[in-house]
């Protein structure tokens, strides 16, 4: 009697072992293959998501130069149109992303900053410059630079960067939409995201 319940003991535990073995290979099976989902909606992700605009403007440029104690004077002057095709971009590729297997988390440490991209197709029109003062090197950077200056201006005050972010979240908002079909949790530097709205939040 004791040798057939020792059997029937065995075979229990030899059952229950098996079928525990067989949880846990399931479980890491299963844990496996969100992880592979997870890394390829990340490799999707990851890419140039860029927003483009074009902006123009029209100045005039002046500069004048005094001789013989200010006797004479020699001016020059040109009109200037520049059209301008600007981009702003996010590389997803450089998004710094960690994921926590055995936590169930995705962690992302770090957003790449904005990249702005200015392309000016500049035109001179009007020009005069008098024999002692004529446009030089320095004068075109000059020119150059107060250009991008106002272009920059410009694109601060347009809406060219926040419809940049908003695509930069429409894409992270895939990320986090996997992530929480599966019983996942999505950080952005230790901070939980609860909810697609938290993203829209998050200060690059």
């Amino acid at each position: 009697m004791k040798n057939i319940l020792l059997s029937i003991l065995m075979v229990a535990v030899v059952i229950l072992g098996f079928m525990y073995w067989e949880q846990k290979n399931d479980e890491r099976e299963s844990l496996e293959e969100n992880t592979a989902l997870i890394q390829e909606q990340i490799r999707n992700v990851g890419k140039l998501v860029v927003t483009e605009g074009t902006f123009s403007q029209v100045f005039t440029y002046k500069n004048s130069k005094s001789f013989y104690f200010d006797v004479l004077s020699a001016r020059k002057k040109a009109l200037i149109v520049v059209n301008a095709d600007v981009s702003v971009a996010y590389d997803l590729n450089k998004l710094d992303i960690q994921i926590d297997e055995e936590g169930k988390r995705v962690i992302i440490n770090d957003i790449p900053e904005e990249e702005i991209s200015i392309n000016p197709n500049i035109k001179y029109y009007d020009v005069t410059q008098d024999y002692l003062n004529q446009f030089e090197a320095e004068d075109y950077n000059k020119i150059k630079a107060r250009i991008e200056k106002g272009l920059r201006e410009k694109i601060e005050n347009s809406t060219l960067k926040s419809n940049a972010r908003n695509r930069l979240v429409s894409e992270l908002q895939k990320i986090y939409i996997l992530t929480s079909s599966m019983g996942w949790t999505l950080e952005y530097k230790d901070q939980p995201i609860s909810n697609s709205e938290n993203l829209e939040k998050i200060k690059l």
